[in-house]
């Protein structure tokens, strides 16, 4: 598996790095359906996973999120 091969923590950096990407190429989107693409596109554990809703949510890409 390749995140066997990645520093820990790469996978989660490289989703955030996705996430961003979509929301800069269309803001009008929800972020917590990218997130949930997210997870299982880069194999993320739960934790990962929380830290992504967390990171995200504080961002306020959604009003009144």
């Amino acid at each position: 598996m390749s995140s066997d091969l990645l520093p820990e923590g790469e996978e989660l950096r490289r989703a955030m790095r996705w996430i961003s990407g979509q929301l800069q190429d269309d803001p009008a989107q929800p972020w917590r359906p990218l997130v949930q693409e997210a997870t299982f596109k880069f194999d993320l554990s739960p934790r990962e996973a929380e830290l992504l809703l967390d990171f995200f949510r504080q961002r306020g890409n959604v009003p009144g999120s």
